[in-house]
């Protein structure tokens, strides 16, 4: 459809995003990755390195001492003293290191939790001391507790490396791994202390030694593949160097002796070998870091410049583009919440309060119900879905009135076939009622009691179809019939009456006007509990008086519903339910609900102890007599 009057909308969105979109890419496709807060966080990592990863890396090497220390201690039962004076060093190391960083603010959620993680695991210090004490733990699980606290310290320093700047994070995640693979050499120098004391390698040793040395090299070769030309200088010497050679040369050796075999001559090098390594790496490590925090304070003033910049320019981008879409945004946000007032009130209150109307009075619509929508509009788009919006209720009357008109023309349908059935099946009743006082027969009477049977089954079904057409039975009695009577009646409407029991009930009685509704009502309910139980269960029907009437309890042994199905049908039963064609199935369901809501009576269906289903009907006392009484029509 052309517009008919002021301009598109398409142009107004043009001209009020137009601004606002140019600017806002060109701005943050330049600074998208770079944010003021990244810069902040690369200032800040130098503070951290201050009273975090120096400290920590002050007690990682206290630790590697005593971890050593220790091993010899139980290996050859002396250094005592050596190890007292070594723990020492360790306990100043980590108090300088809790000092400084419980002074820490604003850390992030990673860094948090790797430091609450260190913290935990240097609680467990005073353990692995007293075990080794005690000189009955393994050497190999000595290391293993002091290697637990020291990996907790580089997952802490993965967290404080996760840095912005790629090139940087590189680097610094491969001085990371190089801090390892020195704590792994300094493992190595362990066990090395424990194959010289035995003067033998055991199975255990070798294999937790070869699964150290395989770690060791490639966290090394790893981490010069990541290393610039500054940083993997020195490492790059101290590969070539004749300390490196030999201490490779020892890894081997002691990778292949077994547990029978002795040690060779040249083992009385390796604690050396390890030692000149040692030395060497300490200083190779400590320098690498100093390089990376250098570099963390002018990348960072270089990403502030340029975020300045970028920031300052799109602030006035920004700006523009915040006034120019302030100037259109007010008309046009009048016009769209004119259009949605009148579509939500069209929804919601007219085509609905119609819909209910024609459930059950199908004459034509008043004008009233079919006014057009009107919205004040200066917008050809808008005025075009206000058009279409009246097009849309004009279809929408018109088929809502034809659906109705259709479905009370099915409903009086339903009604005429099941009259007609009705009639035809009392007179069936009257006439097996009048063959069976005349015949004696004991098989002919027992056919004539099944096709009564049959047939009031039939006749149910016939007044289902009349009460889903919200009409009445014609079947009624003038005085109050005892609730048993009524029980009895609804349950010899069931195919597989033999199954239920109806347990004595109070001596109450049902108002005559409800009796037919309320025996329909306990009949579908017991015709669903023989259904949907096994055959040789039986249905129980209790019944008591409460202070608002009178319960009946229909239970059954089946295998009763999930919870979800069973809420949904108890909602379904709690009001007046709509019949579904497309839930044909539950065709019970719908009477129950229909005759409940036409009493006032509350179904609600439950869990049975015995695993089925309970359904309890409560009769409210406006439906009983004030006495028992006899029945009759």
């Amino acid at each position: 459809m052309p517009p008919t009057r002021g301009r598109p909308i398409a142009l107004k969105l043009l001209i009020l995003l137009m601004v606002p979109l140019l600017s806002l890419v060109g701005l943050w496709a330049f600074a998208a990755g770079l944010t003021g807060g990244d810069g902040l966080r690369l200032l800040a990592i130098n503070e951290l390195a201050t009273n975090l990863a120096t400290p920590s890396e002050r007690v990682n090497i206290e630790l590697q001492n005593e971890r050593l220390t220790s091993v010899e201690f139980l290996v050859t039962a002396e250094g005592a003293a050596k190890l007292a004076k070594q723990r020492g060093e360790t306990d100043r190391a980590v108090t300088a290191f809790r000092n400084l960083s419980k002074n820490l603010r604003d850390l992030s959620p990673e860094m948090t939790v790797q430091l609450t993680a260190l913290n935990g695991k240097l609680d467990q210090l005073v353990d692995v001391r007293r075990e080794v004490d005690g000189t009955a733990v393994a050497p190999l699980d000595v290391i293993d507790g002091y290697s637990q606290i020291v990996d907790a310290s580089f997952r802490m320093y993965d967290a404080m490396v996760l840095v912005p700047d790629m090139a940087l994070y590189q680097q610094a995640k491969a001085v990371t791994m190089l801090g390892e693979a020195k704590d792994v050499l300094s493992r190595e120098r362990a066990v090395i202390a424990i194959v010289l004391a035995r003067g033998r390698v055991e199975d255990r040793e070798r294999e937790a030694f070869t699964g150290m040395v395989a770690t060791r090299r490639l966290l090394y070769t790893q981490a010069l593949s990541h290393l610039d030309g500054n940083l993997r200088g020195p490492y790059g010497k101290m590969a070539a160097s004749p300390v490196y050679k030999e201490f490779l040369e020892a890894e081997d050796g002691i990778r292949g002796q077994a547990a029978t075999t002795g040690l060779p001559a040249t083992a009385a090098t390796w604690p050396i070998d390890a030692q000149n390594l040692w030395k060497t790496v300490e200083r190779n490590q400590a320098a690498a870091v100093r390089d990376i925090t250098e570099r963390v304070t002018p990348a960072a003033i270089g990403m502030l410049i340029k975020i300045g910049v970028a920031g300052g320019v799109g602030l006035i981008a920004v700006i523009a583009s915040i006034m120019l879409s302030l100037r259109f945004r007010k008309r046009l946000v009048r016009e769209l919440a004119g259009l949605r007032d009148a579509a939500t009130d069209l929804a919601e209150v007219r085509l609905t309060g119609l819909v209910r109307r024609l459930r059950t009075n199908v004459s034509a619509p008043t004008p009233a119900e079919v006014a057009p929508v009107v919205v004040k509009t200066h917008t050809s788009e808008v005025d075009d879905i206000v058009k279409a919006f009246n097009d849309v209720q004009s279809t929408a009357v018109q088929a809502a009135v034809s659906q109705a008109r259709l479905r009370h023309g099915v409903s009086q349908v339903f009604v005429n076939l099941a009259r007609r059935n009705q009639s035809l099946l009392h007179r069936q009743l009257l006439q097996l009622d009048s063959m069976e006082r005349a015949t004696e027969e004991p098989e002919a009477l027992a056919d004539l009691f099944k096709l009564d049977h049959l047939t009031t089954r039939m006749r149910r079904h016939a007044e289902s179809l009349i009460i889903l057409s919200d009409q009445a039975p014609g079947r009624s009695w003038r005085n109050p019939v005892p609730i048993l009577d009524v029980m009895r009646a609804a349950v010899a409407e069931v195919e597989e009456y033999e199954r239920v029991e109806v347990l004595q009930p109070p001596p109450v009685s049902l108002l005559g006007a409800t009796v037919t509704d309320v025996a329909h009502l306990l009949a579908e309910l017991v015709e669903n509990a023989t259904l949907f139980s096994p055959p040789q269960t039986r249905v129980d029907v209790r019944s008591s008086v409460t202070s608002h009437g009178l319960m009946i309890e229909i239970e059954d042994r089946g295998l009763g519903l999930p919870r979800v199905e069973l809420d949904e049908l108890n909602e379904r039963l709690s009001k007046l339910p709509e019949f579904d064609l497309a839930q044909s199935d539950r065709l019970g369901l719908f009477v129950v609900g229909r005759l409940a809501a036409r009493h006032g009576v509350k179904v609600t269906l439950a869990p049975s102890p015995y695993g089925g289903l309970t359904a309890m009907v409560a009769l409210p006392a406006a439906l009983l007599a004030d006495q028992p009484a006899l029945s009759g029509r």
